[in-house]
């Protein structure tokens, strides 16, 4: 390395407190080098040209009088005065850096680094401005960077343009925006190592869930080529999650997986001159698989967490972190390239919380990746290219195929953004997220689908899946202060099907998980009935053959398709609570239910009468389903052991008789799932009249009750409860349904097991929450949308509870 100059640094000579003479970025970058690197953290090495250049510089060009009257008195809101005033700021800023004196550090140091990594060694150019990264304020794309730079003319030329980069559009827009002095914020360049991710994979990873803020996850994205695509939103790039506690408690599994399109893949151009790099299109089989293994998944969640940790204790709080990896295709081996505070989810306030619901019906025009959480509705506005910003109003609906830094200034008065391409770590998504704007990103076709003026309706509010529908539909927002919520001594836990809506549900308040619907997962994230995976040789149809065939080529078997998927369903609902308990309920489709699953036809009987049919416990040890059961028990098998969450209880749904518990047990004991051991808790359904008559003895197989309060007043009071000519009948306040509610709950304590119920009954009636408050039940779980005004009900309950017992 060279001798230390005030105008060159290398990574080892920084560290974060060097922001004020190197920037963010670059300040990162050499606390990563310094203090992580020897840790096992690969970092590639480098060097900054500090902001004392870049001032001394403009200094010695006389540069500074000229800025200010090109940047003072101007409407930075009209977009062509906005483009001449910066395009005249970059040229000054560009002749000033090119004297004689800053252009031999350059080089030496260049030259220093061929020393290290061989000649003509290839670098990334990166532009790091003093104010960056800070945990306030972003700065993301910014400035320029510039890739796959080779020899000392073309690295001289980058730093020169890097420089320059301070006065984009974009970045006069943002600082001005954000309260920052132009001629207080100086610029630093990095020059780093190339990682050769163009033959490999790269991407970011950050320490929370992007979307809702949950910060017991690692979030790793990821594509072929290098990372620049992903950032852009040119490519819907893979997903990855791992759950940090149990990770830190020595469990190393992959807690889901997201296979994503990677359409394209960025790569180094051949030859020279000012094209670098170049796009190409990424082949079928490569976009079929996933572009990291799972050790390498893990590998960097390691990575995540130990950097997460060691900025949490420089900064004397938690501190998540917004990270960029590559791996390099040579050597086959991942790198860290870049670490910085992450500035928006964890900004958020958890002084309330807000919710969005669709009113209204309509068609669907096109769907993708939901950012945001919100709903709205505008006008569409179809933007091809930045000359078409001009057309842009405030509050329209900002369509396009992808977005650059250059659009910031009007996608802050967007009303919504859909992009067609791009993932939740893209350009778009970034911005969104930070402007609280709702977006729908690697919409495809949304371009060609949706049509400047016609009024749309976006929709983010319902998990993953984000919808833009024909019509400006209603909605409802609602905000609730979560300090005014009361807190019962019953424990008030949610029902849960939906994963995707997990990190989010989980952050209300809440007891756990009461009832987790696993027919949910395996109706929309697996698709095909369990026994056509166990057995797929025994599908009758070709055709179905052949689309499992499809569905589960890159697996062993395809059973180990079914295991992984409920696995991750499952694990991500359990993930979320953690260490809350979560009662997941084993299937419990019927089986006109079960036969409209892929290729389950030939596996279900035709029944006049499904619902007091082949259903519940009665499947799970019959030779008609004990292959399908099978998988259930080692998904769940996999979720306890393999990912450590053992805050995972299981429950039996519509058991019979007592020798039909016996039966389960038994068979979930045969694959691994044995009551007792490493703390399992099983559970039965108190659905059935018989449940409750013999309650002393499912009392001694089972760990608790949950009462199903749809089939238990179906069955007490003989009402179908899906025939519309009799449903005035269907009432869980009967006087008899009351009784049957009482004996449950007074059997379960009198046999000192847990008694919660998991039926709508007490978020429908707050008389039978009430009722139930009074009898003293352990747990009510509801949906979501009823959990916070049935904290209030319980909670007044206990309270008149408290008094009456007072006055006798």
């Amino acid at each position: 390395m060279t001798a230390h100059s005030p105008y060159v640094r290398w990574f080892n000579e920084l560290r974060l407190a060097d922001v004020p003479e190197v920037g963010g970025k670059n300040a990162s970058l050499g606390e990563l080098y310094s203090a992580l690197a020897k840790e096992g953290i690969r970092v590639p090495n480098g060097f900054a040209l500090t902001a004392q250049a870049y001032r001394e510089a403009l200094t010695a060009a006389h540069a500074w009088h000229e800025l200010r009257v090109l940047l003072t008195g101007f409407d930075h809101r009209d977009v062509t005065m906005l483009a001449e005033r910066a395009r005249k700021a970059r040229a000054v800023v560009y002749r000033a850096t090119g004297n004689t004196g800053l252009r031999e550090h350059i080089r030496a140091a260049y030259h220093a680094l061929e020393r290290e990594y061989g000649r003509n060694v290839a670098v990334a150019v990166r532009s790091s401005a003093t104010a960056e990264d800070l945990p306030t304020a972003s700065f993301a794309g910014q400035h320029e960077s510039y890739l796959n730079v080779r020899g000392q003319a073309a690295v001289v030329e980058a730093c020169r343009q890097c420089f320059a980069s301070i006065f984009t559009d974009r970045a006069i827009v943002y600082r001005i925006d954000n309260g920052f002095d132009h001629f207080k914020v100086a610029l630093s360049v990095g020059v780093m190592k190339m990682v050769r991710s163009d033959r490999a994979a790269s991407g970011v990873i950050f320490t929370l869930d992007t979307e809702s803020g949950f910060r017991d996850v690692v979030f790793i994205t990821g594509s072929y080529g290098l990372g620049e695509d992903i950032v852009q939103g040119n490519v819907d790039p893979d997903e990855f999650y791992v759950h940090k506690p149990t990770f830190r408690a020595g469990h190393r599994a992959v807690l889901s997986r997201a296979l994503g399109g990677k359409e394209m893949q960025l790569v180094f151009a051949r030859g020279r001159g000012d094209k670098r790099t170049r796009n190409r299109p990424t082949g079928p089989a490569q976009r079929s698989r996933f572009c990291l293994t799972d050790p390498e998944v893990l590998e960097l969640a390691d990575y995540a967490i130990r950097i997460e940790d060691h900025y949490s204790h420089l900064a004397g709080h938690p501190t998540p972190m917004d990270i960029e990896w590559a791996k390099d295709g040579e050597d086959g081996r991942l790198y860290i390239v870049q670490a910085r505070p992450e500035t928006v989810a964890s900004q958020r306030t958890a002084d309330s919380f807000e919710t969005f619901a669709l009113e209204g019906e309509g068609k669907v025009l096109v769907s993708g990746r939901a950012v945001g959480e919100k709903i709205a509705a505008g006008t569409v506005r179809v933007i091809a290219d930045k000359a078409g910003l001009a057309a842009f109003r405030p509050g329209e609906v900002l369509v396009a195929e992808t977005t650059t830094p250059d659009w910031e200034p009007v996608m802050k008065t967007a009303g919504a953004i859909v992009t067609d391409r791009g993932g939740r770590t893209c350009h778009a998504a970034i911005v969104a997220r930070e402007l609280g704007v709702p977006a729908v990103v690697g919409a495809d076709g949304a371009t060609t689908a949706l049509k400047t003026g016609a009024a749309v309706t976006v929709n983010c509010a319902e998990g993953e899946v984000g919808r833009v529908y024909d019509g400006k539909l209603p909605f409802t927002a609602t905000r609730v202060p979560l300090g005014t919520v009361p807190r019962p001594k019953t424990h008030i836990m949610v029902n849960l099907g939906n994963p995707e809506l997990a990190f989010h549900t989980a952050m209300l308040p809440n007891d756990g998980v009461g009832l987790a619907r696993m027919e949910f997962i395996i109706e929309e994230h697996i698709g095909v009935h369990p026994m056509a995976l166990a057995a797929p040789d025994k599908v009758a149809s070709a055709k179905e053959r052949r689309a499992i065939v499809r569905l589960t080529r890159n697996y062993a078997r395809p059973a180990d398709f079914f295991v992984e998927r409920l696995a991750e369903g499952v694990g991500t609902i359990a993930a979320a609570f953690w260490p809350k308990p979560v009662i997941v309920r084993l299937s419990d489709f019927k089986t006109n239910e079960y036969a409209n699953l892929l290729g389950g036809a030939g596996f279900e009987p035709k029944e006049a009468n499904p619902m007091l049919g082949f259903r519940g416990a009665a499947r799970y040890a019959h030779p008609a389903y004990a292959a399908g059961f099978a998988l259930e028990c080692a998904a769940l098998r996999r979720v306890r052991d393999d990912i450590g969450l053992t805050n995972l209880k299981i429950m039996v749904p519509f058991c019979r008789r007592v020798a039909e518990g016996k039966a389960v047990i038994a068979e979930m004991a045969k694959h691994g799932l044995v009551r007792g051991k490493n703390g399992l808790e099983i559970y039965v359904m108190c659905e059935i009249p018989n449940n409750v008559i013999a309650i002393d003895q499912f009392a001694e197989l089972f760990d608790g009750f949950s009462i199903g309060s749809n089939d238990l007043t179906q069955l007490t009071l003989g009402v179908d409860r899906d025939s519309a000519i009799v449903a005035f009948d269907f009432d869980e306040r009967d006087p008899g349904m009351l009784q049957m509610l009482r004996l449950a709950v007074e059997g379960a304590r009198r046999n000192r097991r847990h008694v919660g119920i998991c039926g709508e009954a007490p978020a429908n009636y707050p008389e039978i929450a009430r009722f139930l408050a009074h009898l003293g039940i352990d747990s009510i779980s509801v949906n979501p949308a009823s959990l916070l005004r049935t904290m209030t009900v319980v909670h007044d309950a206990e309270e008149a509870a408290a008094k009456a017992r007072a006055a006798e």
